[in-house]
């Protein structure tokens, strides 16, 4: 029976079959679960080929090896007596399953060459899956309620992670969702962010209330989560102080400034006429025609509308739990109002392209001192939400 075997591998690997090649590899190697993989695709489409042969021989090999494999590291894990080594006899369990019902729905399988009937020997697993899932929460569930219980930050994660686990395995297990929000609670950094305004001038509600608006910021994770307002029931772990030292605006600014032009430019034809002053004909008499060129001239005044905002300050970072200062960085932002526009007097013809762009513009009103540092305070805000997403705060 070994001298069929190795003859149908050796004349399939010399006429070239890359399938068969690439499962043999796999078995030589150990790697007996992607070989099992590779020639089930293979056998699926063709089960009565030459080439399928020798994947057939191949998967019996395989799954052979794979199962005493798997049993071998069982007995060595069930040995030990440690709830440790549950993950691994469960998934164990999961592997030795799992490759079973991959190749079920091929048996049987038929070796024409060997004149026999592939052997794969098929056990009921479930009795084993059932024992090793619960021992593996059992012990997921005791490791969890120690790390929660630890009551720390990284702690709580790590609690959260194995809850998370659990509820995979067996969905609602005892209070394993009640207790993995709770872990998930626990485990969050919660920032309070507060703005002091020591620039001894009147702080616009507006302003105050979109640097505060944290809502936009999209600044929350998973494990940090940022608020404006303190909330009693939530022990902050660090703290952000939006500082403002200046908060200014211009007064309204107008400006004028007046400019000449003057320009050739054709106005008409006229009759060419010689150093006599005599007209200039052509070869049939008839008068040669010129351009006349005048100079024409205008007077363009144009009028700069502007005003002016600042605000500026510092952002301040604090680690309340160690109640320290951690970070600090200036922020400072300017906000520029300008209309230009332009009248003239004269022939529009003298005029620029520049100032023809000009002319059609006209006097619009000044924005209010508040819309102006509300303006200032969308790129302020741009600028802290860039300081914070540097600042780790996991």
């Amino acid at each position: 029976m070994k001298t069929n075997y190795f003859i149908v591998i050796v004349v399939l690997l010399f006429i070239g079959c890359n399938s068969v090649k690439r499962t043999q590899k796999m078995v030589t190697r150990g790697e007996y679960d992607r070989a099992i993989d590779l020639a089930v695709k293979k056998l699926q489409k063709d089960r009565i080929s030459e080439k399928s042969e020798a994947q057939k021989l191949l998967l019996e090999e395989a799954f052979r090896k794979a199962v005493a494999d798997d049993k071998r590291q069982l007995t060595k894990l069930q040995q030990e007596s440690n709830p440790a080594f549950s993950r691994a006899i469960y998934y164990r369990y999961l592997d030795l399953d799992a490759r079973q019902q991959a190749i079920r729905p091929l048996l049987p399988l038929n070796s024409a060459i060997q004149n026999r009937t592939l052997s794969f020997v098929m056990i009921d697993y479930t009795d084993e899956l059932i024992a090793s899932k619960r021992a593996l929460i059992d012990y997921l569930y005791d490791e969890a309620n120690y790390y929660y219980g630890l009551q720390t930050i990284s702690d709580y994660r790590t609690a959260y992670n194995i809850f998370c686990e659990i509820e995979e395995l067996s969905p609602n297990f005892k209070d394993t969702r009640q207790l993995r929000d709770d872990a998930r609670f626990g485990g969050t950094d919660f920032v309070i962010v507060s703005l002091v305004n020591q620039s001894g001038a009147f702080l616009p509600y507006r302003l105050e209330r979109d640097l505060l608006d944290f809502n936009t910021y999209g600044l929350d994770t998973f494990w940090t989560e940022f608020h404006a307002s303190p909330n009693p029931s939530v022990d902050y772990t660090y703290g952000i102080d939006l500082r403002l030292r200046e908060l200014w605006v211009s007064p309204d600014q107008v400006s004028e400034q007046t400019f000449r032009r003057s320009k050739q430019v054709v106005d008409g034809y006229e009759a060419r006429l010689d150093r006599n002053g005599n007209v200039v004909r052509d070869s049939l008499g008839n008068p040669v025609q010129q351009e006349r060129l005048i100079t024409v001239r205008a007077s363009v005044t144009y009028t700069i509308q502007q005003k002016a905002a600042r605000v500026g300050g510092e952002v301040m970072y604090f680690d309340l739990l160690g109640n320290q200062q951690i970070d600090r960085h200036p922020l400072g932002s300017e906000f520029i109002f300008e209309n230009r526009f332009a009248k003239f007097r004269g022939d529009e013809r003298a005029l620029t392209d520049e100032d023809r762009r000009f002319i059609s513009g006209n006097f619009i009103p000044f924005p209010s001192e508040e819309q102006m540092l509300v303006d200032t305070g969308t790129q302020l805000k741009q600028q802290l939400r860039e300081r914070i997403e540097r600042q780790s705060f996991d």
